[in-house]
């Protein structure tokens, strides 16, 4: 036996070996030891392996699915090697016979099909990237639903495009591997190297043929060589991990670079799309927007905001669906009930594909084209648009295969084929009857007990069994002469004689014996030909089917967009071809959602950038904790939204298209890569300035403040210059150099513009309004006090900012001086008394007694000359 283990291990290194003993997978060796560490089980030992003990550990069979997602998770790859014959069989070739064992499956990040091992509402996409002279493409499949795509993909656009797709397992050329592995690292995703023979193009096109049995690609589109090479280089690694079992896979769709917008991994980032910079999902714009109530849908809303359209037909198309649904509530929500009981098609057909599938996968195929049949009835006739008609479409016609479904199976089958009971009583004769006989097995010989009596006029005839006859006719030695003697000799066969007793068999009791006896068996041999046989029609049925389930998702993400807009109040935005980019009453929806739930107002805010030309640049001062950050944000999500096919959170937004989304906000450093917060900020920053066109949307925040003033001043001066001068594009520049705001009057395409706050009493009051113009200070010392500094150094900050200040304004040479003459500390310890609220003045106290809905047009005029009047001089 541990000859077999080793021969198995050695043909599959790099991976742990599940090898099936019984109801457990063992592990043993080094795999052992590293398997009991990362699931904390026990390690033990068994037999001896020259000379030294042989560390095992194992799992149960029941529970293998938990211990591998685990496995996974902490980047292991295992093989699963299952027996292949029953004990029996080998037992035949002699006692010392070893049961045949091979590995049916190599288990990796990006080839997860089963249920418990998935989140249901992510993809898990396996993508492979590949140059062919001097040109990369791009390939991505989800294996658990079939998706399968390709795109022209330069080693510079890779980090953007894997940030985007987010693969669990990437695949590349082990000649790439050292151009590749950070990029993939830093997306925390399995890097698998393969031998170049994998992405050779011209055997990457004969497997790609093969795949889908054509003689040429040419039906399916124009690909690079480059793109096929990435293509094949996918079918050839699930061809080893699945050994041999492909699943289905669409025919791959290539998509255009330049069909959707461009959004690089440290705006993803800044933006939190899809997750939070804490990690979770939590806090992310995902989160807060997702309504769908499928898998399938959810999957398309985190594609769609990923990658949202350039293309105007398509954002219209979207919008009009939205718009609808939102003008049609009982309709939407009627749809969004029976989508609610819809399954998740796409994946339970892949696991069909695999062969990994029970009776609920097939159960989860008929629930899902009776909801898809009931959903094309409530879409007929009622003057849907193109988007949600076309889907309409893609629902019916799956009638017969529903019927033979819901005819097959019961309501409620178990999990897994083996364990039988899942056909319906009624659809398959031969089985009723072997149910009958396996349930009933006394009832059936009692009936033929009686019959015989009859037949013989025996009436104390009796059906017996024994270990030693099995079934048997017993009759008294009184009424066995005439049973002997002909014609009922020849029908009842003798087969014992006691004292008392005789005993006789027929040939139908013999065959009734074997049918009972077997009758268990048999039930579960045609049950799994009824499977085998519905698993099939479903298969050949399988593109339908996966049309039906994207018009699901479609429809479900179309119906959530548009009860989002109803219940948030949000708005259909305009998307044209201009550069017009203007949004009244914006808000931030991430934002406004967590101050919902705390009772709080957000306060909107417009936002123009519209000159009348390229570019358009508003730079905008303000305080922190003002809301500068966050009004940045929500105008990059506005565009996001709205080319993504979703309403929007404003009063009105008026966008021309959007080519790149640029995001350079927040501080973080990247000690892994040695880069210091100012570094990043400058990598990220040079990222934009080079790639921006202007078309693009750039929102930057605080350029230049990781270094000296003067160094991250002039900094910030020249990234403004050079967006304004040179990308020509739409920008929003939040800063606290006020210096810089005296490029507005230089620059035709530069706006000021800042947040408003209050002073009271000494304390500052944030209002988190925009409007156009400067401001005059950033309030930075009121802010530290708000954050809990001591008092002490807020008194201290306030004395050297006032003298740094005034020499600043009397001569930068004289700073230095002025700060070696303040008191070192010498009022550390004296903590100011909080500031006592005045008394009210001459002015307000007459300011209160004054009602102006009492006072007539001139009583009013008198009023405002006696309050100027109180003014001190």
């Amino acid at each position: 036996m541990m000859a077999q283990y080793l021969a198995i291990k050695a043909a599959n290194p790099g991976a742990l070996l599940f090898y099936r003993m019984g109801d457990f997978y063992e592990m043993f060796f080094d795999d052992a030891v590293a398997a009991s560490a990362a699931l904390d089980i026990a390690l033990t030992k068994r037999g001896k392996h020259e000379g030294e003990d042989i560390p095992m550990c194992g799992v149960p069979i029941f529970a293998a699915e938990g211990y591998l997602l685990t496995l996974i998770r902490k980047g292991f790859r295992v093989a699963i090697a299952e027996q292949m014959e029953d004990p029996a069989e080998a037992k035949k070739r002699g006692s010392k016979s070893v049961v045949k064992r091979d590995v049916i499956r190599l288990v990796t990040p990006g080839t997860l099909t089963e249920e418990s091992l998935l989140e249901a509402r992510r993809h898990n996409f396996l993508a492979a990237w590949s140059e062919v002279q001097g040109e990369g493409a791009l390939s991505w499949v989800d294996i658990s639903t079939g998706e399968f795509r390709v795109m022209p993909c330069p080693l510079s656009r890779l980090a953007p495009e894997l940030a985007r797709l987010t693969p669990r397992e990437v695949l590349i050329a082990d000649s790439r591997e050292a151009d590749c592995a950070p990029i993939v690292q830093d997306l925390k995703a399995a890097l698998t190297p393969l031998s170049r023979a994998s992405f050779d193009s011209q055997g990457s096109e004969r497997r790609l043929c093969a795949l889908y049995r054509v003689d040429s690609l040419d039906a399916f589109g124009s690909f690079t060589r480059a793109e096929v090479s990435a293509m094949g280089a996918i079918i050839d690694y699930l061809d080893l991990t699945q050994k041999g079992h492909l699943p289905l896979l669409r025919r791959p769709t290539r998509e255009e670079a330049g069909s959707i917008v461009q959004i690089d991994a440290a705006t993803r980032r800044n933006l939190e799309l899809t997750q939070a910079l804490s990690g979770g999902r939590e806090g992310s714009l995902l989160h807060a927007i997702d309504t769908t109530v499928t898998a399938a849908g959810a999957r398309l809303l985190e594609r769609r905001l990923a990658a949202p359209s350039r293309d105007l037909r398509v954002i219209g198309a979207r919008h009009d669906a939205v718009r609808f649904l939102l003008d049609q509530p009982r309709l939407r929500e009627d749809l969004r009930t029976d989508l609610r009981r819809t399954p998740d098609m796409d994946r339970a057909l892949q696991r069909l594909s695999l062969d990994r599938a029970g009776p609920r996968d097939m159960v989860a195929i008929r629930t899902g084209l009776e909801q898809a049949s009931r959903i094309a009835e409530r879409l007929a006739d009622v003057g849907a648009p193109a988007l949600l008609e076309g889907a309409a479409q893609a629902l019916t016609g799956h009638e017969a295969l529903a019927a033979l479904l819901d005819a097959a199976l019961v309501a409620e089958p178990p999990l897994l084929a083996r364990d039988g009971g899942f056909v319906a009583p009624g659809y398959d004769a031969d089985l009723d009857e072997t149910r009958r006989l396996r349930d009933e097995g006394r009832g059936v010989i009692a009936g033929m007990q009686a019959r015989y009596a009859e037949e013989t006029g025996v009436a104390a005839l009796k059906i017996k069994h024994n270990n030693v006859l099995g079934y048997f006719i017993e009759t008294t030695s009184t009424h066995a002469e005439k049973m002997l003697a002909p014609p009922l000799s020849e029908r009842f066969i003798h087969r014992q004689t006691t004292a008392n007793q005789v005993r006789f068999t027929t040939l139908e009791l013999s065959e009734l014996e074997t049918r009972i006896l077997n009758a268990g068996a048999h039930a579960l041999d045609i049950e799994k030909r009824i499977y085998d046989s519905l698993r099939q029609a479903i298969l050949d049925q399988a593109g339908p089917i996966g049309d039906a389930s994207r018009a699901l998702a479609e429809i479900d993400l179309n119906a959530a967009f548009a009860d989002l807009a109803g219940s948030q109040d949000w708005v259909e935005p305009k998307v044209d071809a201009s550069r017009a980019f203007e949004i009244e009453a914006g808000r931030h929806p991430v934002v406004e959602a967590a101050l919902r739930r705390s009772g709080q107002p957000f306060i909107a805010n417009d936002c123009a950038l519209t000159t009348g030309a390229s570019p358009a640049i508003w730079l905008i001062t303000g305080p922190n904790m003002a809301g500068k950050s966050t009004f940045l944000r929500q105008n990059a999500l506005i565009a996001l939204l709205a080319q993504a096919g979703s309403f929007v959170p404003a009063r009105r937004a008026h966008i021309g298209l959007v080519s790149q989304l640029f995001s350079r906000v927040g501080a973080a450093d990247d000690l892994a890569r040695g880069r210091s917060t100012f570094m990043v900020e400058m990598v990220e920053t040079a990222a934009i300035l080079n790639q921006a066109d202007d078309r693009a949307l750039v929102i930057l925040d605080e350029i230049g403040r990781g270094t000296a003033t003067y160094d991250g001043l002039s900094i910030a001066w020249a990234v403004l210059e050079h967006l304004h001068d040179s990308n020509r594009c739409r920008a929003l520049f939040a800063t606290h150099y006020h210096e810089m705001t005296s490029l507005a009057e230089k620059l035709d395409g530069v706006e000021n513009a800042t947040v408003s706050v209050r002073e009271w009493n000494g304390e500052v009051i944030f209002l988190h309004e925009v409007r156009k113009g400067a401001a005059d200070r950033s309030y930075g010392v009121q802010v530290a006090r708000l954050a809990g500094l001591p008092a002490a150094v807020v008194s201290r900050a306030k004395v050297v900012l006032e003298a740094l200040e005034q020499g600043e304004r009397s001569g930068g040479s004289k700073i230095k001086a002025m700060v070696d003459d303040l008191p070192l500390f010498s009022a550390a310890c004296n903590v100011p008394a909080p500031t006592a609220v005045p008394e009210p003045s001459k002015l307000e106290e007459h300011l209160r007694g004054i009602h102006p809905d009492e006072l007539t047009p001139r009583q009013a005029l008198d009023a405002l000359y006696e309050l100027r009047a109180l003014l001190p001089d």
